[in-house]
């Protein structure tokens, strides 16, 4: 397992620059948008365009990368969302802000399929669950890092706009500059949904419902955070808190799944999901800490669900189909996240700011129900 780490330690590197700028631009962005005044409905608006970008990028990227290779692709990504966050400080207008928030998932979606089919290059049906682990702690403390950034800045201004920016070019160098073997060139950019339901029902379904979920709370967290009264600071240690939990559990589960029946973890993700978003939405303001307890709970579900599906999925692959595999989950995914928002958004406006915590705690029972 090692050597294993070692060959896709630039690539690690890079992933971890990378998700600092996504940390800090997902938290800035929907406070800056509370800032100017804009609906809960109208973000949610701003964030289906970023989901667009996302669902669409699963169908191109394959093409590119069949075209010119996985690192010229990837450095190309992380260039385009240096743009799409800089056109954020550029024009503060609702409209545009959907374009540009749909460049962002462009590129962050085509980033993590170029990540994950390389990793699958790299590891084998016996430490896949781990190593997908290592993979998705490097996004959480990177999120968790760039979420804390906020409240050292304005977010009325552009500063913390141009930081983002440099980050997110920074993280082009470690994988551009590596020595490590590049992935093998695929054979095929095509994307087959069923061939990913014949491998996996339970990754096909389990990828639309964890895009539902991470979509609701990636772009309205911040806003639930702010419409219950909490600081910039207290709001990015809740959001921290997520993805702390999630952080901490990604090795134990997948070392779990990798030993038992990875649908039986799942249908467990499933039923502590459920109680862990009801159990937040009884708690507010007035108790914090338990506040971020409960949330820690919350993102120990919320996140790993998606390294169990793409791994239950790639168990059953071959390899040529990695990249095959890697896009239908992404775009079943993107699909979801397209959902996500709307629904979450929608049961804000109706119920409060608990409301997308009741939302999550639906998904989770969609999803456990089903594994």
């Amino acid at each position: 397992m090692l050597g294993s780490l070692f060959s896709i330690a630039s690539l690690m590197v890079s992933t971890l620059m990378m998700m600092i700028g996504f940390g800090l631009m997902s938290y800035l962005l929907p406070v800056r948008a509370l800032a100017e005044h804009w609906s809960t409905l109208t973000i949610s608006v701003i964030a289906t365009g970023y989901t667009v970008g996302f669902t669409l990028s699963c169908i191109v990227t394959p093409l590119f990368v069949k075209r010119v290779g996985h690192v010229r692709v990837f450095a190309a990504l992380i260039a385009l969302l240096t743009v799409s966050i800089l056109l954020c400080a550029l024009v503060v207008e609702w409209k545009a802000w959907v374009a540009f928030r749909a460049m962002s998932g462009f590129a962050i979606a085509g980033a993590y399929l170029i990540i994950e089919s390389w990793l699958n290059e790299r590891v084998t049906n016996e430490n896949r669950g781990a190593l997908f682990s290592v993979y998705m702690i490097a996004c959480l403390v990177g999120s968790i890092g760039g979420q804390y950034l906020v409240p050292l800045g304005d977010p009325s201004t552009t500063q913390l706009f141009i930081v983002c920016g440099i980050i997110f070019s920074l993280a082009i160098f470690p994988t551009a500059l590596s020595t490590a073997q590049s992935p093998a060139p695929i054979a095929t950019a095509q994307f087959d949904l069923l061939k990913l339901y014949r491998r996996s029902p339970i990754a096909f379904v389990g990828a639309f419902v964890a895009g539902n979920l991470a979509g609701a709370w990636n772009n309205l967290g911040g806003v639930y955070t702010q419409t219950i009264g909490m600081t910039t600071a207290e709001g990015a240690t809740l959001l921290a808190a997520v993805l702390a939990g999630g952080a901490l559990a990604q090795m134990p589960i997948g070392r779990i799944s990798d030993r038992i029946d990875r649908r039986l973890v799942m249908a467990l993700c499933g039923g502590a999901g459920v109680f862990a978003c009801l159990g937040m939405a009884l708690v507010n303001t007035d108790h914090i800490y338990a506040l971020y307890a409960t949330g820690f709970f919350v993102g120990t579900v919320l996140l790993p669900i998606y390294a169990l599906n793409s791994a239950h999925a790639n168990d059953r692959a071959e390899p040529h189909e990695y990249v095959t595999i890697a896009s239908g989950i992404m775009i079943l995914y993107g699909l979801g996240t397209v959902a996500g928002p709307l629904g979450g958004g929608a049961m804000m406006e109706t119920f409060g700011p608990g409301g997308l915590l009741l939302f999550l705690a639906a998904g989770f029972l969609a999803y456990g129900g089903y594994a």
